[in-house]
């Protein structure tokens, strides 16, 4: 078993108002190695559109997973990967609850070998990627990889 921990703080300027369509919803994530990132909600909820939201760090942290998961197993298979990039979507609205929620992550990997793969092995190292993604395994949005090129 492992644990992981980050401080989130915010705090109300000085004179600042504290009513819901103003108020500054920037604030920082403070992780254990000493890194700061600047967060805020997203600007449809008010939020500061040069800033990390707590939605796109729930996409980017499975796209993350998926290609950190994808990479080990091509490197126990002796599969050497040059370069690997991914653009990856969600999808925010309502899900079967009427809750707002991330329905839907696209993932789309787009990974070069130093030599050619056959498509149906690529599609295997993604699929045991994904079965094997500890993030996406925790979250209830469909999770869809649709490798380019």
């Amino acid at each position: 078993m492992s644990e992981y921990g980050a401080t989130v703080a915010w705090h109300l300027a000085p004179d600042a108002s504290f009513d819901y369509e103003s108020f500054d919803r920037s604030h920082e994530w403070t992780f254990a190695g000493g890194e700061v990132v600047q967060a805020s909600s997203s600007p449809e909820l008010f939020g500061s559109t040069n800033r990390v939201n707590p939605d796109e760090a729930v996409i980017a942290a499975t796209a993350s997973c998926h290609m950190l998961t994808f990479l080990s197993i091509a490197a126990k298979q002796r599969l050497k990967v040059l370069s690997y990039v991914d653009r990856p979507v969600g999808v925010v609205e309502k899900n079967e609850d009427g809750r707002m929620a991330i329905t839907r992550i696209d993932l789309r990997p787009r990974v070069v070998f130093d030599s050619e793969v056959e498509p149906a092995a690529l599609k295997k190292l993604h699929d045991a990627a994904h079965r094997n993604c500890f993030v996406a395994n925790s979250l209830r949005a469909e999770v869809v990889i649709q490798p380019e090129g």
